[in-house]
This record gives structure tokens, C-alpha cells and sequence, in this order.
């Protein structure tokens, strides 16, 4: 079945004879094992082969429910800004790394493969256009070393400028035909040592990207036999447990997501999108709540609404990416502890962005705002990027909101010319964009606000794209 599935792939130039050669056996696990292990019937097998004309398919994507709380929603409490002068924090967030140790400089950028600029590539590239800058290149090339190790330089000359770290997701490079779990948790590692070598006393708190495991989207529940995360989940416990108490061991371990208080008043809760993602395959066997995550979520919600603690979510996918059960019942969690929720951090576009949520009752009434940070790599043709928040901060009865974020990127052009990276201020949300606040209606208003106005509206499109 590999060899036919390979010799589908060159036949009809889905990629190279190479890539075609090394993606399907790294596939091939998944892929089998999650037909092996579908309890599927006759009916729903013939509708998955032969399409509705057959029978009714299984989809993996029908509702399911999760059990809230049988106390009733509170009163909704509108979002009050901080006295003047009150303590205020800040957040550094990171996303989307995808270090690609074999970038090599003038190599090749269009190399006929999904990523280019590599050792393996035509080097020098004999069309000067086509060579690799020594930074990084807007083609479908990743980070190198040489600028990760340049932002950290940066990050340590302006620690005083942050408290603490959220990282969502995505160390490995995008050569997901040609990874091994040694060489990613090689990456892990390398990536975990430079935050210790650069920032040791600040604290940092991560999510699971798709890209960690191996094959890449690969995350199989624990209940799919013969197969687990241990080699993962453990190695990330290790690198980045040193920051977490012991009690959020047992559902890192099970699941790679995890709850704790970093400040009093504060809850951080950490979830694994990757259980809730359609490229995981897995999930075609069964896709209802893997891993109890949600519902483990929704009683964490509670005990914080009891405690009056605030919750700040991070996790590596908008939900507006995961599949549809899951998404349903995050967004359900989200209306009904609005109260709680201050604020959501999430990766995986590449893109600067944000995302809202809504009233489920009217879909009118803003509620909620995803903070969508943009990539560190290249790939595709963007800057190299991060923010850093400021946040309302730690004192008796504070808000937790978020007040306002500063982006910060690397001319990728300009690096390369010069040969020196400079890591520069793009914008602050607050002046960028004329808002009052951060809070979701103000977010809200920016969206009729560059409806109407393209001048605003093309402002944002330039930070979306890091001014790339």
C-alpha cells in the first residue's frame, strides 16, 4: 500500500520523486493506523470510499457536548480600565519558530521542493535573484540560526522590558518528509537552551504546536492502542517544567495541557489544539473530547469563576482552525465565563491578527478577543516578528486586562543588505489604530471602522503581513 500510495504521488506530481519517496512512509503509520482503528460499519466504509452515492460517510466532525456547570452564569460585569498609575506588567509573546538548522546561506530559493534555501539545495544558486539572504528570504524558506540567535540577543538587551514569556507552538522546520523524533526533540532542546542562556530568570509557559511531533499534526489520544506522546510530552515537561508547580504534571503528561496560577489572581491555562485539529488523523477514530481536554477546561473554569480568579488562555491554533464539535463547545466556554476570560494568545497563521467572539444569544455583542501573534520564521514571504504586552498588573483586585501591545520585526530585506539584523518597533495597538482601549467592543468598532475607511484598512493589512 506505501509503494502504490508513492507511486500515486509521483504519477500525479503532488511533490518530487524525493519528497514522494520520504513523506508517504512517514505518513504511512498514521494514515493506516487510524483506518485500522475506525469502528467503522460496512456502510460507513463504502461511503468514505465511494462518496454519499453509497451510504452515508462517518464524519468525525458531528457535535458532541461537553457538561457545564449547573451554577448559573453571573451577571455580566462590563470591563473597567485601571486607575492611572497602577502596577502594570508585561508579556512577550512568541510563535511559530520553525528553525531550519540546514538553512544555508545563497542557497537556492526555489528549489522545486515545499522548503527551500537548504544545505541540500543548489548552492550558491547559480541566478544570483534565487540565492538565500544570510537572514532569512521571503520564499518558502525558514528561520536560520543566525537570526534566531540575533532575536535573543535582542530579547536579553531588553528583558527589563517584559515579565514573563507565552510561546504558542512550532520549533521544527516545514521539512515534514524528513523528521525524526531525536532530531525534533534535538530542536526542542536547542530552542529551550538559548531562553536559558539569554533570559534564565524569566519565566516561560508554552503550548504544543502541530509541527512538535512527528510525523507532523500527529498526536494520537491515549486511548489509540500501541501509540503515545510520552517521548514528547515528557521532553517538554523537562525543558519547560522548571517554571510550572508539580500539580500540573499529571495532565502534561497525559495530554500536553495544563492549568496553574503564576500570580494570585491570575490563571494560565494551556491547552493542546493539536486534539482538536482535522490534520490529525487520528481523530477519525474518534474525535468526542480526546484526551477529557474541554471538560477538564470547563471545570478549571469554574473552580477560577468560584476563586474570582482571571484566566488568560494560550494555546497553539485559533479555534477558528480546529474542528467544528470542538470549536462549537470552546466558544460556549467562552460565552459562558466571559466574567473569567480576559484574554486568548494564540500562533499558527504566521499572520498578525485577531480574532473575535460573540454573544452565542444574538451573535451581535462582543465578548472576547483571540490575540493572534505573528511568526518568527519567513515562511511565506513575511517578516520576522513578536509582541509584547502590557497587561494590568499584579495587585490586590486587579483586572488582568490587556492595555495594550507593541509589535516588533526584522526588515528582512534591509538585514540581508546590511548584513546586520536590526529587531525594530512596527506599531502599538493603542495608536496604530486610534483605540480607546483593548477591550472587545473597541476591537469590535476597528472592524466597521476600516469597512469604512481603507486608508485604516490597509494599515492593517501591512501589520498583518509585518511589513513584509
Amino acid at each position: 500500500m506505501i509503494k502504490v500510495a508513492t507511486e500515486i504521488c509521483k504519477a500525479r506530481k503532488i511533490e518530487s520523486d524525493r519528497i514522494c519517496d520520504l513523506v508517504v512512509p512517514q505518513y504511512s503509520d498514521m494514515a493506516l493506523g487510524a483506518v485500522r482503528d475506525s469502528v467503522l460499519s460496512p456502510d460507513e466504509i463504502c461511503g468514505l470510499l465511494l462518496g454519499d452515492s453509497c451510504a452515508v460517510p462517518y464524519d468525525p466532525q458531528v457535535l458532541w457536548n461537553i457538561s457545564l456547570s449547573t451554577k448559573p452564569k453571573p451577571p455580566v460585569k462590563p470591563r473597567v480600565l485601571p486607575q492611572p498609575g497602577s502596577p502594570t506588567m508585561r508579556v512577550l509573546h512568541l510563535t511559530d519558530l520553525h528553525l531550519d538548522i540546514n538553512y544555508k546561506d545563497s542557497a537556492e530559493t526555489d528549489c522545486g521542493e515545499p522548503l527551500c534555501c537548504r544545505a541540500f539545495d543548489q548552492n550558491p544558486a547559480v541566478n544570483v535573484s534565487e540565492r538565500a539572504g544570510h537572514y532569512g528570504d521571503y520564499r518558502d524558506c525558514d528561520t536560520p540560526l543566525a537570526t534566531l540567535e540575533t532575536l535573543f540577543q535582542h530579547l536579553a538587551a531588553i528583558k527589563d522590558q517584559f515579565d514573563f514569556v507565552v510561546f504558542t507552538g512550532d520549533i521544527p522546520a516545514h521539512d515534514v518528509w524528513n523528521q525524526t523524533r531525536s532530531g525534533q526533540l534535538t530542536n526542542l532542546q536547542r530552542f529551550s537552551k538559548l531562553f536559558r542562556t539569554y533570559l534564565p530568570t524569566t519565566p516561560v509557559y508554552t503550548a504544543s504546536g502541530n509541527h512538535e511531533s512527528v510525523p507532523c499534526n500527529s498526536y494520537p489520544p491515549s486511548s489509540i492502542s500501541g501509540e503515545s506522546m510520552e517521548w514528547l510530552y515528557s521532553a517538554q515537561l523537562e525543558a519547560w517544567g522548571y517554571w510550572l508547580p508539580t500539580d500540573t504534571f499529571d495532565t502534561f503528561n497525559r495530554g500536553g495541557f495544563y492549568s496553574f496560577s503564576p500570580f494570585p489572581g491570575l490563571r494560565i491555562i494551556s491547552l493542546n489544539s493539536n486534539y482538536a485539529a482535522s490534520s490529525n488523523w487520528w481523530l477519525f477514530v474518534n474525535a468526542t473530547d480526546p484526551e477529557g481536554q474541554l471538560q477538564w477546561m470547563a471545570d478549571v473554569l469554574q473552580l477560577a469563576e468560584d476563586k474570582g480568579e482571571k484566566v488568560y488562555i494560550l494555546s497553539h491554533h485559533p479555534p477558528g482552525h480546529l474542528m467544528k464539535a470542538f470549536a462549537w463547545n470552546y466558544y460556549r466556554l467562552i460565552n459562558r465565563y466571559e466574567n473569567t476570560i480576559v484574554a486568548q494568545f494564540h500562533g499558527h497563521t504566521h499572520d498578525d491578527s485577531y480574532a473575535m467572539f460573540y454573544d452565542m444569544s444574538n451573535m451581535s455583542r462582543p465578548l472576547s478577543v483571540s490575540y493572534i501573534a505573528g511568526s518568527v520564521t519567513t515562511y511565506s514571504d513575511t517578516n520576522p516578528a513578536f509582541r509584547i504586552y502590557t497587561i494590568d498588573g499584579n495587585y490586590t483586585q486587579s483586572s488582568w486586562e490587556v492595555l495594550d501591545f507593541s509589535h516588533y520585526y526584522l526588515n528582512l530585506p534591509q538585514a540581508n543588505t546590511k548584513h546586520q539584523a536590526v529587531w525594530q518597533f512596527e506599531y502599538s495597538a493603542k495608536a496604530a489604530y486610534n483605540l480607546t482601549n483593548l477591550f472587545p467592543e473597541e476591537w469590535n468598532k476597528l472592524i466597521y471602522r476600516m469597512k469604512a475607511n481603507d486608508t485604516l484598512f490597509q494599515l492593517y493589512y501591512k501589520h498583518y503581513c509585518k511589513s513584509s
